[in-house]
């Protein structure tokens, strides 16, 4: 694994959002779910496509805070554009479990 300086660390924007909108994704090569987050004022909203349908309905996503990179370049993927990376880790099986702040915590707040 590479090491990373501290000023590395400082250029990766993880910030917090809730997913206001969630749809089905079936076009996609591997089931997925498109989502649609509010990042606060200073961001303000912004689209992913994400691998989550092992633990995760459209339905379930809505409301829920979640942490993404937003700072890549967006992505097309398939007919969709993703504009953030949604975070997760996976769990014993590979499948996404996506990672959230344990409070309820300000949108648009940077990880540090």
């Amino acid at each position: 694994m590479t090491e990373l300086s501290y000023d590395d660390f400082l250029r990766v924007d993880i910030r917090v959002g809730q997913i206001t909108r969630a749809e089905p994704y079936p076009e996609a090569r591997k089931p997925a779910i498109k989502l649609w987050m509010n990042f606060g004022p200073e961001l303000g909203e912004r689209k992913s496509s994400a691998q989550l349908t092992r633990h995760y309905t459209p339905e379930t996503l809505i409301g829920r805070r979640i942490l993404a990179v937003v700072n890549f370049p967006p992505r097309q993927i398939g007919k969709f554009m993703s504009e953030v990376l949604v975070l997760g880790v996976p769990d014993e099986t590979e499948e996404v479990v996506l990672l959230k702040p344990d409070f309820d915590v300000p949108l648009g707040g940077r990880m540090f």
